[in-house]
């Protein structure tokens, strides 16, 4: 159970009935789409509507969604974003895969993404500042905190033992993240074994050797891939005794001992403001890309105590959530 206490009831599959439909039907209506499950999402589909309401929409009386969600099954993203934007919706939100299928879908409706990688270096946008086109949003990339999240671990791994690092070669400037930590490794003196995986050979041959050079702890990098596996990822770091961190809080909520990164949530909510602006008459090509101030420390206490691992209170006092 969190400490933080869930806002809101998530209905991504409500059915209306006709008469609702009906009074709803002049509504202007808000394509949501995303790459992962409802129920991983809710916390963050609160918090576009919270972002929405404090730009004076309220869900069902002065704007409707659509909700579309791949269950992590990238490859139905294209399908869904041409089912959705087949509906007409006044614009269209989705995480950074899902903004991409949408936008090869549409260059007249309205797209707000919530991305936590580059978005110029990806084509989603030509600018951050004059984004141009129907295409505009917010990044809560996490890129620059990898050497922290280097210096949570250490503080709970014995200092005997090296810290494995996974990143996927595939994202976009893979290697300047492998760089910092190397770099961070060293300046608090830590052996670091970098490992890449693309795939799902790849990531069981990164754990066997990870294990096998004996690693007492794992920092994953920011990839979709990754994400898309973040259940998979807890199982194996579980299996292995390893203790992990990574960039994004859904990962602590899959079973990861600790993230830290930008706050998606904090992401969304602002996504929320931009669409009301929108629907206000804002273009998406006039919208600067925003980007993430707010960050969030996240320790999963379960995973702790599963891994019969004592947080040190000084780390535990400086979480912002804590999952027990």
């Amino acid at each position: 159970m969190r400490r933080r206490d869930f806002l809101g009831v998530f209905g991504g599959a409500a059915v209306w009935p006709v008469v609702a439909q009906a009074q709803q039907a002049a509504m202007p209506v808000i394509g949501f789409l995303r790459s992962t499950s409802a129920a991983s999402a809710a916390r963050l589909v609160t918090a576009f509507r919270q972002g929405l309401m404090q730009a004076g929409f309220v869900e069902g009386k002065q704007v409707t969604f659509e909700y579309r969600w791949a269950e992590d099954q990238l490859d139905r993203l294209p399908e869904l974003a041409e089912d959705l934007i087949r509906r007409q919706p006044a614009l269209a939100v989705g995480n950074l895969l899902a903004a991409q299928a949408l936008k090869a879908s549409t260059s007249a409706i309205p797209i707000v993404f919530v991305a936590g990688s580059d978005p110029v270096s990806i084509g989603l946008v030509p600018g951050l500042n004059r984004p141009g086109g129907n295409v505009t949003g917010v990044v809560w990339t996490s890129s620059g905190l990898t050497a922290k999240r280097l210096e949570q671990l250490h503080a709970i791994v014995p200092k005997s033992v090296a810290i494995a690092a996974l990143f996927d070669p595939h994202t976009p400037d893979a290697e300047l993240p492998m760089k910092d930590v190397e770099e961070a490794g060293r300046k608090i003196g830590r052996q670091v074994l970098i490992m890449k995986a693309a795939d799902e050979g790849e990531l069981h041959a990164s754990f066997a050797e990870m294990v096998r050079r004996g690693a007492g702890g794992l920092l994953i990098g920011n990839s979709a891939f990754f994400l898309g596996r973040r259940r998979q990822l807890a199982m194996l770091a579980a299996r292995h005794g390893l203790p992990a961190s990574a960039g994004v809080e859904s990962f602590a909520d899959a079973g990861i001992l600790m993230s830290y990164g930008a706050s998606q949530a904090d992401a969304y909510r602002r996504a929320g403001e931009f669409a009301g602006r929108i629907l206000k008459g804002a273009k998406p090509a006039d919208m600067p890309v925003e980007l993430a101030t707010k960050f969030d420390f996240v320790i999963n206490l379960a995973t702790a105590k599963a891994l019969d691992l004592t947080v040190p209170p000084s780390l535990l006092a400086l979480a912002d959530e804590v999952i027990e």
